[in-house]
């Protein structure tokens, strides 16, 4: 039977707030809210016996509040922005224009002094790969991430160019679903069937 990972985006921080590079803030009122509102749809997911989380306050506090009780993992920590570190892509862009283009031109860049996309991408692809294999629940996993790190998590399931990062948009409270085992890995795309109407 495949290993079935679910990922759980993390609530943001604020709606109100610019994402930041490596963002430690913790969740706000309107987060929790958030969370509150999701529980109900999110909250099966707990019945897995391997849940996990990103090491950010805003994940670890989503995996508590929605009953998961995960267990922090070091792997799924945001990318290593190195000098950008708590800055807006805007605030980057400002200080080093030049810097930021050769970054989102260059998979292997680091002009920020920090981890490449391409480096990122595949820590987060080996924490995949060496999950356990187990019997029951234990061949599902819940993990709640930081967006960046689930956007990291597909390019590495579908062998997709680095550059497909910058495509993928990953809402907070959503779920992505990969199946597969080490190296070989699906999407799994879920909702509700549409049934289909009768003339």
């Amino acid at each position: 039977m495949p290993l079935r990972v679910t990922f759980v985006a993390a609530a943001r921080s604020s709606p109100l707030l610019a994402e930041r590079f490596e963002d430690d803030r913790p969740l706000d009122q309107p987060g929790w809210d958030e969370v509150q509102r999701a529980v109900p749809d999110l909250l099966p997911l707990a019945a897995a016996e391997l849940r996990y989380c990103s090491p950010t306050p805003r994940s670890r506090a989503t995996g508590d509040a929605l009953g998961y009780a995960p267990l922090v993992q070091l792997a799924l920590r945001d990318c290593d922005m190195g000098r950008w570190r708590g800055l807006t892509l805007g605030e980057a862009m400002a200080r080093e224009p030049q810097a930021v283009d050769a970054w989102l031109a260059d998979p292997l860049a680091t002009p920020h002094g920090g981890e490449a996309l391409l480096d990122f991408v595949t820590r987060v692809g080996d924490w995949l790969d060496t999950r356990p294999i187990g019997d029951g629940d234990r061949d599902r996993i819940d993990a709640v991430a930081e967006p960046s790190v689930i956007r990291a998590a597909v390019v590495y399931a579908l062998k997709a160019p680095p550059a497909t990062y910058w495509n993928i948009d990953v809402r907070p409270l959503s779920t992505t679903t990969l199946t597969g085992r080490g190296g070989r890995w699906n999407l799994r795309l879920e909702g509700v069937p549409v049934q289909p109407t009768r003339v």
